[in-house]
């Protein structure tokens, strides 16, 4: 018999059962609601020390979940959008937690449910690196060392591609096409899928990664990109690669690296240097998988000098040393790994 006043069996239960069969959520969603979860165990770890298995509704009261979401801001420099995406799990859960468990998460759902939503500042700042902070960060990672072959592919495609995070992670082998025209298949919200065309510099680097890993013949399922600890990267792995980058960017070009980047910053890049090569916006939005017109006028209103057409650059690539992904937390519950 459970322990009613425990919160991960109801937890357990809500990705389970919940969301897949009586919601069904796509893949996707599934992913992205066990990774604000994940983080929130992180946080509940970092700060009172509680492992998953040890935490009660209680333990997620007075200020904690209010609490968590200012953490997510100012530790982690997630954006208003990304804390409202994570509160929106949580309050799916609670309002879930509050029918099946209402005695012990009657205080927990009730705070919940009040925490608003923050309100984002302009639909037109998006964060996104310059041509020149491009090229810059693109060099960073180590050519002669294993993580850093890894890493210039990883940023190279997360560029080149417009690929979000997920849809980064997700990429497998049989998802690549080499050919007169190279192209990737992206999976993104909703379980939709776009084909999109990337520079021959990036295939080639795409190529020779696959080659050295021995990755071309290892079956169509299998994920391009890897952790040192899972097979399928997950986003918490790819953010600190960005983040390793960035700080080293910074580090060495704190004339230029002014902003907060994150993997999101990559495709917003692609999508300001096609605009300011002069592609047209219906064009863009087919690229970035955007249902409406109006998400990709986000970009629109930005006033920055023209630079080169995109696809005749190329991207200056040099060595420097290359730290190791630290491996993520091995105590989080096995249904949201």
């Amino acid at each position: 018999m459970r322990n009613k006043s425990n919160f991960l069996p109801v937890l357990s239960e809500f990705f389970s059962v919940y969301l897949p069969k009586t919601k069904g959520l796509s893949a996707n969603t599934l992913r992205a609601y066990k990774y604000a979860f994940r983080l929130l165990f992180e946080y509940v770890h970092a700060k009172h020390g509680l492992l998953p298995e040890k935490i009660e509704f209680k333990h997620l009261e007075k200020g904690t979940v209010e609490a968590w979401l200012d953490w997510l801001c100012t530790d982690r420099g997630c954006s208003v959008k990304t804390r409202n995406h994570r509160l929106s799990a949580l309050v799916m859960f609670a309002r879930y937690a509050l029918r099946t468990n209402s005695n012990n998460a009657l205080t927990f759902g009730s705070e919940v449910e009040h925490l608003p939503k923050k309100k984002c500042a302009g639909r037109n700042e998006a964060v996104h690196f310059s041509r020149e902070e491009m090229s810059v960060i693109l060099r960073l990672p180590d050519s002669h060392s294993k993580i850093g072959k890894r890493d210039k592919v990883i940023l190279s495609t997360l560029y080149a591609s417009g690929a979000r995070a997920q849809e980064l992670c997700d990429i497998t082998i049989g998802d690549l096409r080499f050919d007169t025209t190279n192209t990737i298949t992206l999976h993104g919200k909703g379980n939709k899928t776009r084909t999109v065309v990337i520079p021959e510099q990036s295939a080639s680097l795409l190529k020779s990664y696959m080659e050295q890993n021995r990755l071309k013949d290892s079956g169509a399922q299998r994920h391009l990109f890897s952790s040192q600890t899972h097979e399928h990267m997950t986003i918490s792995c790819l953010e600190a690669v960005v983040k390793k980058y960035v700080h080293k960017a910074k580090t060495l070009r704190p004339d230029l690296f002014r902003e907060h980047y994150t993997p999101h910053s990559f495709r917003h890049s692609i999508a300001m240097h096609m605009l300011e090569s002069g592609i047209p916006l219906p064009v863009i939005k087919t690229f970035l998988g955007h249902v409406s017109i109006a998400t990709t006028m986000i970009y629109a209103s930005a006033n920055y000098e023209l630079v080169n057409k995109y696809l005749r650059d190329k991207n200056p690539y040099a060595q420097e040393d290359s730290s190791v992904i630290q491996p993520e937390k091995s105590f989080m519950p096995h249904f949201l790994t």
